[in-house]
């Protein structure tokens, strides 16, 4: 008999942030799957639940899958499909497995390609999937602002790759939120300047929302300097029209 997979969101750092049915499910997982991007690099997610998992006195396995940071689209199918493959056998073996991933499970998660696989080659084994707290509401409540109010346009942005598409996607938005990658920002400042948004609109740049080493800066868009934005993958800037 087939066990069951649980994903489960862990929120943007802090693991107290972490909900009430996240830290239950954990506190009773036989297996738990930690996304990384390299060999030996420490999971993001396995460290916001190691306190839930340092209260357990049972016996669980912990196994890292590897998501490399890469665009060939070969290599990135081989990956989802070996991890997959992972994940379906353990739960084959009648084990609760786990399945942990930093924000909510279906906000730009490396659980978006495992699901996928799972529902066409896997389609017997039962999923649950635990929303958990998305970065840019843990940095909202940390700068107290709103991101959108009464008729306001937003737009979530993973990256900032394509400047003339994001040019279009701001001349007709009020809040534009960028998530993933900071080293990208500087990019962008100048184009916004260009896209409608005025001198005195409030920016807002964090790296590491809600964990250790917290930083956030929130000034006007005219005071920010190009060498100022994050250089860290895991940040996020937002950026609110005048």
């Amino acid at each position: 008999m087939s066990g069951k997979l649980f994903c489960v969101g862990c929120g943007p750092g802090d693991s107290e942030l972490l909900t009430l049915k996240a830290a239950n499910i954990i506190r009773t997982a036989d297996t738990i799957f930690c996304p990384t991007s390299r060999v030996g690099r420490d999971s993001m997610a396995l460290s916001i639940v190691k306190p839930i998992l340092n209260e357990r006195n049972d016996s669980y396995e912990i196994i890292n899958v590897i998501f490399p940071m890469v665009k060939d689209k070969t290599t990135l199918q081989k990956t989802w499909s070996d991890n997959t493959d992972q994940i379906a056998k353990k739960c084959k073996d009648g084990n609760n497995v786990v399945y942990i991933t930093v924000g909510d499970p279906s906000l730009y998660s490396t659980f978006t390609y495992i699901h996928r696989e799972l529902k066409e080659r896997y389609p017997s084994i039962e999923i649950e999937i635990i929303p958990g707290i998305a970065s840019m509401f843990a940095f909202a409540s940390q700068a107290k602002i709103s991101l959108a109010e009464g008729d306001d346009m937003l737009a979530i942005i993973p990256a900032c790759y394509d400047l003339n598409r994001i040019k279009s996607i701001a001349s007709s938005c009020d809040t534009l939120i960028f998530l993933k990658d900071g080293r990208y920002f500087n990019n962008v400042i100048e184009m916004l300047k260009q896209s409608g948004f005025s001198d005195d609109s409030l920016i807002a740049i964090a790296q590491d929302v809600s964990a250790e080493g917290e930083v956030v800066k929130i000034s006007k868009l005219n005071d920010v300097k190009t060498s100022e934005p994050a250089e860290k993958y895991f940040s996020i800037m937002v950026v609110k029209r005048d």
